[in-house]
C-alpha cells in the first residue's frame, strides 16, 4: 500500500506542468491501473521529437492516432505518414464500444467522441491532395545525397544547376534533368567545354541510371508543379483545430527509394521556410513518420547524415519528428539520442537476438524504483506501453507503464465514398492537383537543339548553294578562254602558207 502511495505521488508530482499538456493516459504498477494517476505530455517540450515502438499489433497505430487527435484539438497542425493506411477514420468520430468505455473508467476520463478535420494527400496516382517539388528547389547538394553519387559526379550535377541558372533554363522534372545532362554531353558538348570544362559521358551516364531507379519507383509523378507550399501544412480549421494531414502511402512500401526521397525533400524545405521559434509553449508542427525502418534502411549514408542534422537542427523551428516502428534499433543511434517521448509498447522474445534486444531497449529509459524494465516490456499488453517524456524544463518525467486512452475518432478507414466526399470539400487537391507542364528545360533545350539543326541545314544549304555557284563560275571562265584561244577557220584558211603564196604569185603577175 505504501509503495502504491508513493508510486501514485511520483507520477502525480512528475505529470504536472504549468502549461498546457496531452494526457496519454493513468499510469500503472504491478499490472493494475491507477485511476486518475495521469500520464502528461507537455506541449512545450513536442517538439523535441519522439518514438513509438512495439511489436505487431500492441497499439502502435492507435497511439499514433490519440497523439495526432489531442494535438490537434490543442491548435497544432500534424503530418502523419500513413504506410498502412489505417489512419483516415480521423475524419469521423469513434461509434463508441463497451470496452472502450471500460478502459476509461479505469483512466478516469471521459469518453467523448470526435471527428477531426483532416486533409489526405498522395505521392503517387492515388486520390488525394497532390504532394510535388521541382528538381529545382532540390538544390544539386541534395539531388546529390539522394542519387548518393560520387564526388566527381556530384561536380558536374553542380556544373549542370549552374548552367540552367545561368541559361534561364527551368528545372522542374525528370525529364528536364535527364535532357540536360545528355545536351551536356552531346549537342552542347563544346558550348559546356568552352564555358566550364569538359563532362566525362561515363560520369553523365552514371547520373542517368540513378534517375532512372527514382523514376521506376514513382519520382516522375513527385518531381514537377505545382511545387506543394509547407506553408499549407499549418492550416487551423474554424473551431481553432489543426488540421491532420494524412499522406496516403500504401503503395509506396516497394518504394523506399522515393520515400526517402519525398522525407528528405519535406524536411529541408521546412528547416529552409520555417521561422527560428526557439523554446516556446507549444510545437508548430509535429510529423509522425510511420514504419520509419523504411527511411533508414535503404538510406545512404550521405542521406543518413542529412537526416541526422536535419533531425537535430528542425526543433528549433518548432517542428517535432516522431518516428513509429517495431523496434527502437531500427533508428540510428544518432537520431535515437535526440527523441525526448518514448512511447514504447510490447516486444517479444522470441529469440535470444530478440531477449539482447529487449535489454538493450531498456537502458533507454529512466531508473525507477517500481519496475524492472526489461519484464514490463514483455507482459505490457494491447494499448499499454512505458511512457517516459521531457518535463518543461528537459528533465525525464517518471517512467510509467500506462494504460492509454482509445482515439476519439474511428478505428478504421473511410469508405470510398466517404473519401471521394471529403476530397470533394478539400480546397488544398483545387490548388494543387491541376497538373502543369511549362516551357523548362526540356522543352528549351529541344527548341535550341531544332533551332541549331535548322540553322546548321541552312548554312549546309548555303554553303552548297555558293559551291555551286563557284563551280558554274569556273566552268565558264573556262570555256571562254577556250573560245578566245581557238582561230576562227577563214581566219585560218585566209592566213595559211598555201594562201599566201598563191595570192603573192597573184600580185607578182599583175605587176609584171
Amino acid at each position: 500500500m505504501k509503495n502504491s502511495e508513493a508510486f501514485i505521488k511520483d507520477i502525480n508530482d512528475g505529470n504536472t506542468f504549468k502549461g498546457d499538456y496531452i494526457t496519454l493516459g493513468s499510469a500503472m504498477l504491478d499490472g493494475k491501473t491507477m485511476t486518475n494517476t495521469f500520464v502528461n505530455v507537455p506541449l512545450k517540450t513536442m517538439n523535441r521529437h519522439g518514438l513509438i515502438a512495439g511489436a505487431t499489433g500492441t497499439g502502435k497505430t492507435k497511439t499514433l492516432q490519440v497523439l495526432a487527435e489531442n494535438l490537434s484539438e490543442k491548435g497544432v497542425p500534424v503530418l502523419l505518414m500513413d504506410i498502412k493506411g489505417d489512419l483516415s477514420g480521423l475524419a469521423k468520430p469513434s461509434p463508441g464500444h463497451a470496452k472502450i468505455d471500460e478502459r476509461h473508467a479505469q483512466i478516469g476520463l471521459p469518453f467523448e467522441p470526435k471527428a477531426f478535420p483532416v486533409e489526405v494527400m498522395t505521392l503517387s496516382e492515388q486520390d488525394g491532395v497532390r504532394l510535388r517539388a521541382t528538381i529545382s528547389e532540390f538544390g544539386p547538394v541534395l539531388i546529390s545525397r539522394i542519387l548518393d553519387v560520387t564526388e566527381t559526379q556530384a561536380g558536374i550535377i553542380s556544373v549542370i544547376f549552374k548552367y540552367c541558372d545561368d541559361n534561364h533554363l527551368p528545372l522542374l522534372d525528370l525529364k528536364d534533368f535527364k535532357k540536360i545532362l545528355q545536351y551536356a554531353t552531346n549537342e552542347g558538348k563544346k558550348e559546356f567545354e568552352e564555358s566550364y570544362g569538359r563532362i566525362s559521358t561515363a560520369s553523365t551516364g552514371a547520373i542517368l541510371r540513378k534517375l532512372i531507379e527514382i523514376e521506376q519507383q514513382g519520382g516522375d509523378l513527385f518531381f514537377g508543379e505545382t511545387s506543394f507550399d509547407t506553408q499549407d501544412l499549418l492550416r487551423i480549421d474554424e473551431n481553432g483545430r489543426g488540421y491532420i494531414n494524412i499522406i496516403r502511402l500504401t503503395d509506396i512500401q516497394d518504394k523506399p527509394k522515393l520515400f526517402s526521397t519525398f522525407m528528405l525533400s519535406l524536411l529541408a524545405e521546412i528547416y529552409s521556410t520555417f521561422p527560428e521559434q526557439g523554446d516556446s509553449g507549444r510545437p508548430e508542427l509535429i510529423m509522425f513518420i510511420d514504419e520509419a525502418h523504411l527511411i533508414f534502411n535503404e538510406a545512404s549514408d550521405a542521406l543518413l547524415n542529412q537526416i541526422e542534422s536535419i533531425v537535430k537542427l528542425i526543433r528549433s523551428k518548432g517542428v517535432g519528428l516522431y518516428f513509429v516502428t517495431q523496434n527502437p534499433t531500427d533508428v540510428p543511434e544518432a537520431v535515437l539520442g535526440q527523441l525526448g517521448l518514448k512511447v514504447q509498447h510490447a516486444l517479444r522474445a522470441f529469440t535470444a537476438k530478440d531477449r539482447k534486444a529487449i535489454k538493450l531497449t531498456a537502458q533507454n529509459y529512466p531508473d525507477t524504483d517500481y519496475y524492472d524494465t526489461a519484464e514490463v516490456l514483455t507482459s505490457l499488453g494491447i494499448g499499454e506501453a512505458l511512457v517516459s517524456a521531457l518535463d518543461e524544463k528537459g528533465k525525464p518525467t517518471p517512467l510509467a507503464a500506462t494504460m492509454l486512452r482509445a482515439p476519439m475518432s474511428r478505428m478504421d478507414i473511410l469508405t470510398e465514398s466517404e473519401l471521394a466526399s471529403l476530397l470533394a470539400q478539400s480546397k488544398l487537391a483545387k490548388k494543387y492537383n491541376q497538373e502543369i507542364d511549362r516551357d523548362s528545360a526540356y522543352e528549351m533545350l529541344n527548341k535550341k537543339i531544332k533551332e541549331a539543326e535548322a540553322e546548321e541545314v541552312k548554312q549546309k544549304a548555303k554553303e552548297e548553294k555558293e559551291a555551286l555557284k563557284r563551280a558554274e563560275s569556273k566552268r565558264k571562265t573556262s570555256s571562254t578562254r577556250r573560245q578566245s584561244t581557238r582561230m576562227n577557220p577563214i581566219v585560218k584558211v585566209l592566213t595559211s602558207a598555201t594562201v599566201i603564196r598563191g595570192v603573192l604569185g597573184i600580185l607578182s603577175k599583175m605587176i609584171k
